[in-house]
C-alpha cells in the first residue's frame, strides 16, 4: 500500500563525520528511490476478449513485442507500435518516467510486458503501471486520444489539518511544472520535475503526459484528474494520480533524479 513518511528534526550540534555520514545516507536514499520500480496497478481489458494460442492475434502480439526492443534504444522513453487491421489490430504503447530513459526504460519494458501477460492471461488488451513506466496492449486505436477512464489515485494516509495547511503550494508547483512540461523547448518531452519550499519543509513534484497526446491534451488531462480526484489529493502529505495519458505526483521527500528541466523555487 502506498505510503510516505516525514521526520521532525531539531537543530543540534553534531561532529563533522556524523554530518558526512548523514549526507551520504541521504544521497544513497535518493538514489535508491530513483532506482525502485515497484508494481503499482494493472487492469485487464475484459471487453476486448481473449485470444487462443497460435492465433493471428497471438502471432501479431509476439511479433510486435519482439520488435520493440530491436528497433530502438529507448532513448526517448516512449514507444508505440501497431500491426494489423480490423479484428486483428493490436498496439503496444510504452511510456517511461522522464528520468528513466535508456537501460532503465528497456528493463521496465520487459518487466511490464511479462507481468501484464501473467496477470491478464490470454486477454487481448490490458494496461499495467510500475514506478518507472506504464505499458498498454490494446485492440483499440488509442494513439493521440486522452484516456479519462483508466486513472487512479494513491495518497498518504497522513493528513494535514485544514487550519494548518493549504493545497495552494503544491498545486502551484504542479502548475509550474505543467508549463515546463508542455514547452516545445523542453529537453524531456511532456515531463518536468522540481521542488519548492513550504515553511521548513520542501515539497517535490513531477508531471508527465504520454508523448502521443498534444500539449493542449496534456493540460486537459492533468486538469481533469486534479478536479475529479480532489478527495484523494487534497490535505494529504503526498499523493499521486496515475493514468494512461497523464500523471502527476507530489511528496515531501525527493523521488526522482534531478535533470536539465528540474525546477527549484
Amino acid at each position: 500500500m502506498y505510503s510516505t513518511s516525514s521526520v521532525s528534526k531539531r537543530l543540534v550540534s553534531v561532529p563533522i563525520l556524523a554530518v558526512m555520514a548523514i549526507q551520504l545516507f541521504l544521497i544513497r536514499n535518493v538514489s535508491s528511490l530513483n532506482m525502485t520500480n515497484a508494481y503499482l496497478q494493472h487492469k485487464c481489458f475484459v471487453s476486448q476478449g481473449k485470444y487462443k494460442p497460435g492465433s493471428e492475434y497471438d502471432k501479431g502480439l509476439i511479433d510486435i513485442a519482439d520488435n520493440i526492443p530491436l528497433n530502438n534504444n529507448f532513448s526517448m522513453g516512449f514507444e508505440f507500435m501497431s500491426n494489423g487491421e480490423g479484428p486483428n489490430y493490436i498496439s503496444i504503447t510504452l511510456q517511461c518516467r522522464g528520468d528513466s530513459y535508456g537501460p532503465k526504460c528497456r528493463s521496465c519494458y520487459f518487466t511490464t510486458l511479462s507481468e501484464l501477460r501473467r496477470r491478464c492471461p490470454r486477454y487481448k488488451g490490458g494496461i499495467i503501471w510500475y514506478d518507472q513506466c506504464l505499458l498498454e496492449i490494446s485492440t483499440v486505436k488509442t494513439f493521440g486520444r486522452i484516456d479519462y477512464d483508466n486513472n487512479f489515485c494513491m495518497s498518504n494516509a497522513k493528513r494535514f489539518s485544514v487550519q494548518g495547511y493549504t493545497n495552494t503550494k503544491w498545486q502551484a508547483l504542479i502548475s509550474n511544472l505543467t508549463t515546463i512540461a508542455i514547452n516545445e523547448k523542453n529537453p524531456s518531452p511532456v515531463y518536468a520535475a522540481g521542488e519548492r519550499r513550504i515553511g521548513r519543509d520542501k515539497v517535490y513534484g513531477m508531471v508527465q503526459c504520454t508523448q502521443d497526446i498534444s500539449a493542449k491534451g496534456c493540460v486537459e488531462c492533468l486538469t481533469h484528474n486534479m478536479v475529479h480526484l480532489q478527495d484523494c489529493l487534497f490535505y494529504k502529505r503526498g499523493a499521486r494520480v496515475i493514468g494512461r495519458s497523464c500523471n502527476f505526483r507530489y511528496e515531501f521527500y525527493p523521488f526522482v533524479a534531478v535533470g536539465p528541466n528540474y525546477l527549484k523555487t
